[in-house]
């Protein structure tokens, strides 16, 4: 465990123990109360062992990129060309086909002023065809183009606007709309792993969120 969160917990004056409060203020270590004692002694034994396992987890995540990067680099210089499709992502099993290591590249997908135009086309339409409308596709709308406490919108229902089978023509042309507001931002890579006891067996997850390592 990580020693140095507990030595700052109390320190010496004049041959005095003291604690520092959220004020910075040295607070004599006879004052502070044995439950505040206890709940500090706590927070940094946890913080000391969650130091240590964040530490540990980044190595193992630079050590699985190596190791992927120089097998890949092998097959490349073996076959004369990359593994993965053209976001990246790939596969590795063992050889008993137990075990299964997948990467996968993620796209940040932001959307630009053309989404308006296309929420303008989408309300004629919703207007014009009054209750004939299904409730459905009302509430798909609203939800998509609402936006959550940061400002953003609901990507996964825009999404699925798009796949909506709609023939009207101002429909079509928002669905043009929104494609072309689609940008991509970043992307981030994730590894996931994954077992199972037989071949034929299901797939088991190994949680290790190595994504917020990054």
């Amino acid at each position: 465990m990580n020693a140095g969160l507990a030595d700052t917990a109390i320190q010496m004056v004049s041959g005095k123990p003291y604690m520092s409060d959220a004020k910075s203020n040295l607070v004599p270590l006879e004052l502070v109360k044995p439950a505040d004692k206890l709940e500090d002694e706590m927070v940094r034994k946890i913080l000391g062992f969650a130091e240590d396992l964040s530490a540990q987890i980044a190595r193992f995540r630079g050590h699985t990129f190596t190791d992927l990067g120089e097998f890949d680099a092998l097959l490349e210089q073996d076959y004369g060309q990359s593994r993965g499709g053209k976001k990246g992502n790939r596969t590795y099993q063992s050889f008993d086909g137990c075990l299964k290591v997948s990467v996968q590249v993620a796209d940040f997908i932001d959307f630009g002023p053309q989404l308006q135009i296309a929420k303008g086309l989408i309300d004629e339409c919703l207007t014009e065809w009054s209750a004939e409308s299904p409730a459905e596709i009302r509430a798909i709308v609203t939800r998509a183009f609402n936006t959550d406490r940061e400002g953003q919108i609901n990507r996964s229902e825009i999404f699925m606007l798009l796949r909506l089978e709609i023939e009207d023509g101002r429909w079509l042309k928002a669905m043009e709309a929104i494609r072309d507001a689609m940008r991509v931002t970043g992307s981030r890579t994730y590894v996931r792993f994954h077992k199972r006891d037989t071949p034929e067996g299901k797939w088991h997850p190994i949680s290790i969120d190595l994504a917020k390592m990054a």
